[in-house]
């Protein structure tokens, strides 16, 4: 049994055509034990930017008030927003840090970064625990339930999805992966990030 998996939980990030959708499933567990139903991976840095915290669960509190005393901080000194691209290294560097007592966390992020021209680009990317990252044009995943993720999402997915096609298309991958890993599920919070809002929804998952 690896620590990564002790608490259980799986993240998945999607890019669509102008928007982007971050999900996560709601269990904590001990191992086989469920402890909780409501428990939050997926946690909001700016207004267009999410990052998902798969992984021990002791780590997802530390690292969230870590990340958020470096936004902050970025914020005060740069006197703007942080760009998603400029977090995911943020991410990168916090957990490369911490390499030889990594923390137990495989962050995934998502966003909506300003070009200089104006124009919005979708943003995902995933690293593991020591801060290395994959920047992706289709979809990341992580958690227990990432081999199976995987294997949905390549069936579902398509390019330049709209952002209520690609909140389906995200909570139909998420709840039937789920289903298949026994740490992970007990319902799933989906977020749908476009340039005007955010639209979170809570989904109803199996509970056995």
């Amino acid at each position: 049994m690896s620590i990564m998996d002790h608490n259980g939980g799986s993240v998945i990030a999607m890019l669509g055509k102008d928007c982007v959708a971050i999900a996560a499933d709601m269990r904590l567990g001990n191992q086989a034990l469920g402890i909780s139903n409501n428990f939050q991976r997926v946690f909001s840095v700016t207004d267009r930017i999410y990052v998902g915290l798969p992984g021990l669960a002791t780590d997802v509190a530390t690292l969230h008030e870590r990340f958020r005393y470096r936004v902050n901080m970025y914020t005060i000194k740069e006197g703007r927003e942080i760009e998603p691209e400029t977090f995911a290294h943020l991410v990168s560097s916090t957990l490369y840090e911490h390499r030889f007592g990594p923390y137990f966390i495989e962050p995934v992020m998502a966003g909506i970064s300003k070009t200089p021209t104006g124009k919005i680009k979708p943003f995902i990317a995933a690293t593991d625990l020591i801060g290395c990252l994959n920047f992706a044009k289709d979809f990341v995943v992580a958690g227990t339930a990432s081999t199976k993720l995987y294997g949905v999402a390549e069936g579902l997915w398509e390019p330049d999805l709209e952002p209520e096609d690609l909140f389906e298309t995200i909570s139909q991958t998420l709840l039937n992966a789920v289903d298949r890993d026994a740490f992970s599920g007990w319902g799933a919070v989906v977020h749908i990030i476009t340039k005007d809002k955010v639209i979170t929804r809570t989904l109803k998952g199996r509970m056995d």
